[in-house]
């Protein structure tokens, strides 16, 4: 097995911060050295696109090696040029002097100056009608995104910040007491350390359901309540947490393996549901229609697969406007 293949079996055994922060010393040592063969290229484009946090430790570095110019590179130098322990290859001292003087450089510049550095974060997340996104922050937090989802993410050395302004997200966030994750929408927030949490925004409300761990929700109005697995509740469109409430986790997630499932549930909230997947919203007659209760598995992205079904459950009707729009009546 080639020194190459060696070294990449390795970074896939490691994990962690500091193990990427090791790879990133690594791989820029080798490409500072200038001798990377195609194939060695290619492995090193591979792991900077493995993960976000790869690229960023990388620049870092980067921009570590960019400002130490009296620090640590004349040094460095010197060591380059110096002939090489007898047991080394030339090529592999060289790599490793370089990989030395980096942390040379890191320490030169202060540790902490460093470390403030690679804690801020910011992105922008979107997605489209209908498209599921999984993205893994450099926190080691993993989001999955469902359908006309927008939110920022805004990272500090005290603070891991998400501004969620539409749609719907599972959040597994990595445990860093020391920051605490807080998942702002208009309607309050909600704050942990660590945990496993859906949160979904709503015109009129937010919703929170807790799969593993605990969170605290805030409203706007500063009321408050703590959930803990198997928990939900609601924040309303004043700001009012309201009373914490048992729910069924993987029913209400269901939406990350493209599912729509319903328990019992009013067709007036079915019909709420479906319209989040359809380019037209979906529409509800009047009369009792909307107190019928429906208990069935769906795909969500072949809403009208539902529709054809469900005057076949349910004594209603579809009907289908001029404007694409369907509405759901009474037979």
């Amino acid at each position: 097995m080639s020194q190459a293949n060696v070294f990449m079996n390795n970074d896939a055994c490691l994990c962690g911060r500091e193990a990427v922060r090791d790879q990133a010393a690594q791989w820029f040592a080798r490409t500072c050295d200038g001798t990377l063969s195609a194939d060695v290229q290619t492995q090193f484009e591979a792991w900077l696109t493995q993960h976000p946090q790869h690229q960023y430790e990388y620049d870092v570095l980067a921009q570590l090696w960019g400002a130490a110019d009296g620090i640590a590179r004349v040094r460095l130098e010197a060591l380059c040029q110096a002939e090489p322990v007898r047991q080394l290859p030339r090529r592999r001292f060289i790599q490793q002097a370089l990989a030395a003087g980096v942390a040379a450089a890191a320490v030169g510049l202060g540790w902490f100056g460093w470390q403030h550095h690679q804690l801020n974060y910011q992105d922008q997340l979107h997605t489209a009608l209908n498209e599921r996104r999984q993205i893994d922050l450099p926190d080691g937090s993993h989001l999955e995104l469902n359908g006309r989802t927008q939110l920022s993410v805004d990272f500090s050395a005290g603070q891991r910040r998400i501004d969620l302004t539409a749609g719907e997200v599972m959040f597994s966030v990595a445990h860093d007491t020391a920051r605490p994750f807080v998942v702002n929408t208009r309607h309050g927030a909600v704050t942990v350390t660590g945990t496993r949490f859906d949160v979904r925004l709503d015109p009129t409300r937010t919703r929170v359901a807790v799969e593993q761990g605990s969170v605290k929700v805030q409203g706007a109005d500063a009321s408050q309540a703590l959930l803990t697995a198997g928990l939900g509740a609601q924040i309303d469109a004043r700001g009012t947490v309201a009373k914490p409430y048992a729910v069924d986790a993987a029913a209400l997630t269901a939406w990350r393996n493209g599912k729509l499932v319903f328990n019992d549930a009013p067709l007036s909230e079915v019909v709420e549901e479906v319209s989040r997947y359809r380019a037209q919203p979906l529409r509800i007659g009047e009369g009792k229609v909307g107190a019928l209760r429906l208990s069935s598995t769906f795909s969500s992205d072949d809403t009208d697969a539902l529709l054809r079904a469900l005057p076949s459950i349910l004594p209603v009707a579809i009907k289908t406007h001029a404007d694409g729009s369907s509405e759901i009546i009474s037979k």
